[in-house]
Order: C-alpha cells, then structure tokens, then sequence
C-alpha cells in the first residue's frame, strides 16, 4: 500500500515540477518557449478559424465605381489580411480607383515583433500611417509599432502593447493607442489605493518621437479619476448585469482606448474650447469621447451621448468633431439601432448632427472596428471593418466608390481594419524606392 502511494506521489510530483517549469519557460520567454508556442500556434490554427475572418455580407468583391466623377483624388491605402501561398499575411496594399496594387507591404509580425507578441495566437495589423515617401508606420495588435520604408527596410521598432491607431502631430511625432502588457495591481492603476477598480492592464496615450523613442504615457484610468469621469465605468457595466455581480467589472479591459489624435496649429483657431496639440480621445467600452490637454491631463470637454461603442473621433474644422458611431446593437446587420453613423458634435455650441446615413445611403454596419475620413472635397471615406468594405459616399450619402475583399471559401471575409484616402499621384510613388506594382518585401527585424 505504501508503495502504490509512493508511486502515486512520485507521478503527481513530476507533473507539477513539469507544470511549473513550462510556466517558467513562458513567463520568461526562454528556450525553448517560442518554438512550443509556435507549435502550439500551429495546431490551432488547423481547429480555429483566424479571428479576422468574419462572416460575408455582401456578395461582391473587388472595385465598383457607382459615380467616378465624384470621387476624390488620390490612392487608397488598405490594412488588412490576405491569403498566400504561405498563409494568411498581415499586408498594407496602395491601390488606385480601378483596384490596382500600386505597393504592397508583407508583414511578418512573429518575425518582428517575436520579444513581445504572444505566439500562440494569429495578429493582425491595427493602425497605420503613410508618409510621403514611401515609409509606413504600422502596429502589430498589443505586439509594437513599427516604421518601415517602401522597400520593407525596417527603420525602427517599438516592442511594446501598441494598438488600433496612430496620428502624425504637427511636429512629426506620433501619438499611439497603447496598453500595458503586463498585469498590475489596482493600486497602480489610480491615483491611491483604495480606488476600488481590478484591471489586469492599463490603457496609455502614448507619445513617440519620429525615430521610435517613447517621449511620454499618459494613464488613461488617472485621467478618467482626476476628472471626475470614472463614473462612465460604472455607468457601462453595471447596466444589465445581476446584482450579484454588479460590483465587479471586466478584468482586462474597462476602458477599451481606440483612438487618440492632436488638434494642428492650422485648425486650431476654429476650436474657441481647445488649443493646439490637445488631444481628442476615444474610449469604446465606455462609449465616451474627450479632449485633453495633454501637459496638466485636464479634460477640457467629453461626450458620452449618442455613442454606442464609437470609433475614430477626429476634428474636421468649423468647431465640429466627427465620429464614427458603431451604434452597436448586438444583432447582425444593426437592424435595432439603424446601423453604423457618423456624427458631427460642436463642443463650443452643443451642437449634433449626423453626417451619415442618409436615406440615399447603401446599409452599412460594423459591430467594432471601423475608421472613417473627412476628404476634401466633403466625401467621407468610411471602413465597414467586419464586412471588410472601404466606401466613398457623397455629402447626400450616395456610394461613389466602394472596395470590398475577396471572400474567403465563399462564406466569410477579412476584416479590413483601415481604409485611408492619400493625396498621391503615381508620379510620387515613382520617386520612391523599390517602387514597382510587383514590388513585394517582408519587414525583418534589424
């Protein structure tokens, strides 16, 4: 009897000292972590669907000019996800309006960004920003951001939890949505410690130099309890929860930063409650949009209503702010709330109107994600994430132009994370580097 409980021990002891080295190994990230994770992202990905392949929607792809005339000048670029012989990429194509890839950018993400991605899932790119020669910035979801130029040379790279977007300031330094990688405690996470709020990670506006060196972070949650907002946390998920469970909120992600953007000197005249370089941020979970000035942290105005888990705020002129409002329903096609709108506010007059849809507009809906662009000569160029659509529309909401991605085995799509309008000629992409239509280079690491 003592020896059959002797082996019992021995065996039960192997398996925890096992257990407890694998633990060991990818807390560190020591060999030989990244080849198990990557066995293990392997033999996922053959049972899991990829988490941007989404359900298809519409039943075209490609290119339709509905009116070109209408259209504004320029070239497209697309972040999303395409199938090759290798695999699913992430990739950042410039097309022109017929459809053409004029340039294309191949990302390997587990390659560059392997110190701080976690292997065992798929990432997508989110957020990106084009510069006129031909150099690209672009974040690898939670895993860094990086700037590449247009041969794929890697100009620098920034490892940490870098996401969803990136806005050049009038300096040529960037802001960028960013997160925390590692958990903290709730008494780093507010001012005091006796805030009351669990977070497993902490949302940060994150201020990068044009050569990749981290200037400042600015702790979301710090300035939601500095200025009195942290109610909107409370006020988001206690709604429809039991009460049992209504005192504790989710863990990982209470405040969900999706956007964060600086006001240019050359609009800022047009602003009578803000001045330049403050800082207009998006908080989805939240559903509650503010302008910050970024050197004392002090909201200066923010808006909870009408959103519903919005996107992608950005200043358009005249005093008004434009957003891009999921107006998330939790049914397929919005069909509750009417679908995705874009709102204009003008915090200096209280004023709202919706920009789109109007009762000349094609159905459009993303549950999440989803960026959308003012261009200059008034169309608005929208990104229907989930449905992996890039659309012009006309002032009175008519399609001009619309992109779509090819399905994937007929029932489902990439998302197409951003769609942004470049004020480009092929003249220009001439100049640039390895310029050719053919042109293909993977960004490693240097």
């Amino acid at each position: 009897m003592q020896s059959k409980f002797s082996k019992i021990w021995f065996v039960a002891s192997v398996a925890l000292l096992a257990f407890l080295i694998g633990f060991a190994v990818r807390a560190a990230r020591v060999p030989p972590n990244d080849v198990l994770q990557q066995a293990w992202m392997q033999a996922r990905s053959t049972v899991e669907p990829p988490t941007f392949l989404k359900p298809r929607v519409h039943d075209r792809s490609g290119v339709r000019l509905a009116d070109p005339d209408a259209m504004q000048d320029g070239v497209t670029l697309l972040t999303s996800t395409w199938k090759g012989p290798e695999g699913w990429s992430p990739r950042i194509r410039l097309i022109n309006r017929a459809g053409d890839v004029l340039h294309e950018w191949r990302i390997d993400e587990t390659a560059l960004f392997a110190d701080s991605l976690d292997l065992s899932r798929k990432h997508y790119l989110h957020g990106s920003h084009l510069l006129p020669n031909g150099d690209v910035l672009f974040n690898v979801e939670h895993g860094g951001t990086a700037r590449v130029d247009a041969c794929g040379n890697v100009k620098w790279r920034l490892p940490i939890g870098t996401h969803h977007s990136i806005d050049r300031a009038a300096d040529g330094s960037f802001w960028i949505s960013d997160i925390t990688q590692s958990p903290r405690q709730a008494s780093t996470a507010v001012p005091g410690n006796n805030s009351g709020l669990e977070t497993a990670y902490l949302d940060r506006l994150t201020h990068v130099s044009p050569d990749g060196q981290v200037l400042r972070t600015i702790n979301v949650l710090r300035v939601l309890y500095a200025n009195n907002l942290a109610r909107y946390i409370s006020k988001s998920f206690i709604a429809g929860r039991v009460e049992d469970n209504a005192a504790r909120l989710p863990g990982t992600d209470p405040t969900h930063l999706n956007d964060v953007e600086a006001l240019p000197p050359s609009m800022a005249d047009e602003y009578p409650l803000f001045e330049a370089g403050d800082l207009l941020v998006s908080l989805r979970n939240v559903h509650l949009v503010f302008v910050l000035d970024p050197e004392t942290e002090t909201v200066k105005w923010h808006a909870s209503e009408p959103f519903i888990m919005q996107h992608d705020p950005d200043f358009i002129g005249d005093g008004w702010i434009g957003v891009f409002d999921n107006n998330r329903d939790f049914t397929e096609r919005g069909t509750v709330q009417g679908g995705t709108r874009i709102i204009g506010i003008q915090p200096h007059t209280d004023s709202t109107r919706k920009l789109f849809p109007t009762p000349k507009s094609d159905s459009f809906y993303t549950e999440a994600g989803g960026k959308w662009q003012m261009l200059d000569n008034a169309n608005l160029l929208l990104t229907e994430s989930h449905s992996g659509r890039v659309m012009e529309v006309a002032p009175d909401g008519r399609t001009v132009w619309e992109w779509i991605h090819p399905p994937h085995e007929g029932s489902t799509v990439p998302a197409v994370q951003e769609g942004t309008r470049y004020d480009l000629s092929p003249g220009d992409l001439s100049d640039w580097p390895c310029a050719s239509k053919d042109f293909v280079r993977t960004p490693t690491p240097q």
